[in-house]
């Protein structure tokens, strides 16, 4: 039986039903990772045959899928987290080491029936939000490859989002286990500090560090976040639930007071805020506005307080021998760990028990919060441009929630005009987590629920609605539909993904239609001509979602199959000849952003395909 998405229970039934087996979704697994053109995701895998057994040897354990909480689930691990027979990097090949045991909390996902693939790629030693800082490569957003996955646990949120595995593991200690799945409109789950062991985890700041999960819906997150809690005693900063209520209705919610609400010019981010405030309200709730300075200076502490020689602590011996093996960006920041004291340690605790005590006086204004879960997102290129300051903005929200001893719940908040998605999360007191849960899964339904029509999010119950495995087709678009064009919002309603510029082939010519709404071009083949290509985009939608994409296109476009500069070939609109005799030949503009750039028209019009 074929899956659009491994979604826990989904999973679980069709196994129950006799639909598939834990092999053939291995299978299956190693299909899809082998079919994802980002090959940045991944660190290290366990061969397919291997896989293969694990999963004949779960499929084999007497329990069965009855008693096995997690039978033949697939999931994933970020590579600061051991497990046994792969190495562990922390991205830094030369820090690599091999582990004889798994870290805790992947033994008792084991135990429990799922199925580890293999190890994911992150920034190294899990500093940084971006994604950007590894010798692997840059893991990038399921939806744009031009924009960072978020980090530092990318690749475990990029292999969830496109459907590779149901879950992973993450780690968190300034926003790892939220950014990035804001970033790719999943659940990111970051418990109470200390619930799940991180016996087995190569430490960022060890007094903060927290194993978090990533997965397509709060269940599955909240499921998986059960299972693998553990306290050990291998783990000094271990703790025992001891659950906490919140009220589930007529509660109160902490909000942003307006000048809190930092954006950075991203106004569709500003009103993802809002929509999801204004929905959590509708379920019962009570927006209160809250003064954030206390918590933004906790934040603070973290990488510009003596916090950041905790992260030197982490890998003293390693650094000091082997400097130039670490990432120039994260050895600028773990550096920087030498300049503080003994002093400056104990001053830095008592200036976060002071603050603790003034956000305590704001937290008896509300039950929980809700925040942006980043203010706005980048593309790869400008990261790496400018690293610190960006990926410091995109802490703004999550840095002080370690630092203040709570849990967070990260959930996805819709899209932005550009198809781009942001998330909010919502933040308790330590050991709230399970009704945090609760309030998370109503408000992330009631956000799918509000978006309707307008595709700003997908199913709830599923998220990723036909990933990799899914047959797909590779669609070339030259007008309308182009990134900032009016029509692009019909590609990103179909969650189609954005594989790459490009050029025609040159023999290509464009002509701008006379009366259409919005303005379209014409492309047609000339063979007699020849140009220098024109610029296109290629957007990948699986056989399904291009159909219903087909089925919306008017005369005289339609679609053909035209050949690219690089010799291969690719669908693509076309147009009736006839439907460019007198039209303006704009084939020397380069292409339709190109022309209107020139005549500053392009951006505006009704909806409808072209």
């Amino acid at each position: 039986m074929p899956l659009s998405s491994f979604q826990i229970e989904d999973l679980l039934a069709a196994y129950r039903e006799g639909h598939t087996t834990p092999e053939a979704v291995i299978a299956e697994v190693y299909d899809r990772i082998e079919a994802w053109p980002d090959k940045a995701v991944w660190i290290s895998l366990f061969p397919r045959e291997e896989a293969l057994n694990k999963a004949r040897a779960v499929a084999a354990r007497p329990e069965g899928v009855d008693g096995l909480p997690l039978y033949g689930i697939p999931f994933a691990v970020k590579d600061n987290i051991d497990v046994a027979g792969l190495p562990t990097t922390a991205a830094c090949p030369d820090y690599a080491y091999q582990p004889w045991e798994n870290a805790t909390a992947v033994q008792r996902l084991l135990d429990a029936g799922a199925l580890v693939i293999g190890k994911t790629n992150l920034d190294q030693f899990a500093t940084g939000l971006n994604g950007t800082r590894s010798p692997y490569g840059a893991p990038r957003c399921v939806f744009d490859q031009d924009y960072i996955s978020g980090g530092s646990s990318s690749g475990s949120a990029v292999a969830v989002a496109s459907g590779m595995v149901s879950f992973s593991l993450g780690t968190d200690t300034a926003g790892s286990g939220r950014v990035p799945a804001a970033l790719n409109n999943i659940v990111g789950v970051k418990p109470t500090k200390g619930l799940l062991s991180t016996a087995g985890v190569v430490p960022a700041c060890r007094s903060l560090d927290c194993v978090t999960v990533f997965a397509l819906n709060v269940g599955d997150g909240n499921r998986v976040r059960r299972i693998a809690s553990a306290n050990d005693g291998d783990d000094p900063y271990g703790r025992t639930m001891t659950p906490k209520a919140l009220p589930l209705r007529g509660f109160r919610f902490g909000v942003l007071a307006e000048e809190d609400r930092k954006f950075l010019g991203d106004r569709d981010a500003a009103g993802l805020y809002d929509r999801a405030c204004e929905r959590l309200a509708s379920l019962g709730g009570q927006a209160v506005s809250f003064d954030y300075q206390p918590f933004r200076a906790a934040a603070a502490l973290l990488y510009d307080g003596p916090w950041v020689a905790e992260r030197l602590a982490a890998i003293q011996t390693f650094f000091n021998n082997n400097p130039l093996m670490v990432h120039p960006v994260v050895r600028q920041i773990i550096q920087g760990g030498r300049r503080f004291s003994a002093v400056d340690g104990f001053e830095g605790q008592y200036r976060l028990k002071a603050l603790e005590r003034v956000a305590a006086r704001e937290w008896e204004k509300f039950d929980f919060m809700l925040l942006p879960t980043c203010p706005t997102t980048y593309t790869v290129a400008d990261m790496e441009a400018n690293p610190v300051e960006y990926n410091a903005n995109l802490g703004l929200y999550t840095n002080f929630v370690n630092l203040l001893d709570c849990c967070g719940l990260a959930v996805p908040a819709g899209k932005r005009r550009d198809g781009l998605p942001l998330g909010v999360t919502l933040i308790g007191p330590a050991f709230t987590d399970d009704a945090l849960g609760v309030l998370g899964d109503r408000l992330h339904r009631a956000l799918v629920e509000s978006a309707g029509a307008t595709g700003q999010l997908l199913s709830a119950r599923s998220l990723v609605a036909e990933p990799a495995g899914a047959a797909w087709v590779d669609l070339a678009v030259v007008g309308a539909h182009l990134r900032g064009m009016p029509l692009h919002h019909q590609l990103t309603e179909l969650d189609a993904r954005f594989v790459r510029a490009c050029r025609t082939a040159g023999s290509y010519r464009l002509f701008a239609l006379p009366d259409t709404t919005p303005p379209k071009p014409g492309l047609i083949r000339d063979p007699d001509f020849k140009g220098k290509g024109l610029e296109i985009e290629v957007w990948r939608l699986t056989d399904a979602a291009f159909g219903r994409f087909v089925g919306r296109i008017p005369g005289p476009l339609g679609i053909g199959t035209i050949e690219l500069e690089d010799g291969t070939s690719v669908k693509s609109f076309l147009c009736e000849e006839w439907a460019v005799r007198g039209a303006e030949d704009i084939t020397g503009f380069g292409g339709w952003k190109g022309y209107c750039t020139a005549l500053t028209i392009g951006t505006a019009g009704a909806a409808s395909p072209g």
